[in-house]
Parts: C-alpha cells; structure tokens; sequence
C-alpha cells in the first residue's frame, strides 16, 4: 500500500463564510462527512482550514479520502457561491481532480496509468472540460498542456 490522501480547496477570500458553510455541512448534511448523526457527541467535526494568500482555502478532514472527498466538495459547493476543487490521490495509483460549482461537477481529470483504469473497472471523468481546469489552476496554455497529459499521479501532485 502506497500514500492516500484527500483535500478540499475553496475559491474563496471569505474565511467567514466558509466556517460557517462548513457548520451548516456538518449539521444538515453530516452523512457525506461519514456521521449518520452529527450531533452524536463521538461525532464531533474537526476541520483544518487553512486561507492562502492566493484566494484559496484549503480544508482537511480525516474523513476525507478518494471516494468520499467529491461528495463533500459536492454539496459544499451547493451551500457556498464560490467554485470548490476536490484531491483525492489514492495508492498511489490514482489522483483525481474534480472541480464542483453550485452542487454540480463542472471538470474533472483523473492521472492514472490505463492499466490502473482497466483494473478499477469503468474508471472515467465525470465531466471532462479542460479550459474550466486550466482557469481554475490559473495556468498558462503551455504550462497545462504539459499537466494535463500526465499519466502519473505522483507527477500530478507535484
């Protein structure tokens, strides 16, 4: 078994505002954080926030891991009027970016050998546009069109 990881990064200046969407996911949507009751005292949510200076905001979750990070990006984004991008880098054999606006993918890559897509079955991107990509790393074309050929995950983290 390799490294796994997952985070959350919010495009976003408004600290505030994203606690407080993280409160409201917590209370009323705590199924996608893994707590069936989140008011059950053993469920207490912990987050790490982190505000960057580049107009990110960067939350971490130890219920987050490849599979479970994009439903929470998802419905966080419905609760937040900024774009949401999701990590999820799992054994090193798999990195998925997705990309969620008001509750809905808008893009999505996953870096993965085809060997690695034939071995997880039907292993594909929800929703392909690599411009939203693009402008949501704040690439030049040169720069993206490098990255998004990456076939390895750990390339892609880098």
């Amino acid at each position: 078994m390799g490294r796994s990881f997952a985070n959350l990064h919010i495009k976003s200046g408004d600290l505030e505002k994203t606690l407080h969407a993280l409160q409201e996911l917590t209370k009323k949507h705590g199924a996608v954080l893994g707590y069936p009751d989140p008011e059950a005292p053993e469920h207490k949510a912990v987050f790490y926030v982190r505000q960057s200076n580049e107009g990110w905001i960067s939350v971490l979750h130890d219920y987050f891991v490849w599979g479970t990070v994009k439903k929470a990006g998802r419905t966080l984004s419905g609760l937040l009027e900024a774009p949401v991008m999701t990590l999820g880098y799992m054994n090193e054999e798999i990195c998925e970016l997705s990309f969620f606006e008001q509750g809905e993918i808008r893009a999505e890559r996953i870096f993965c050998e085809l060997w690695t897509r034939e071995e997880y079955g039907e292993l594909r991107e929800e929703q392909i546009d690599n411009d939203y990509i693009r402008q949501g790393l704040g690439m030049g074309a040169e720069e993206f069109s490098e990255f998004i050929s990456l076939t390895s995950p750990e390339q892609a983290v880098e």
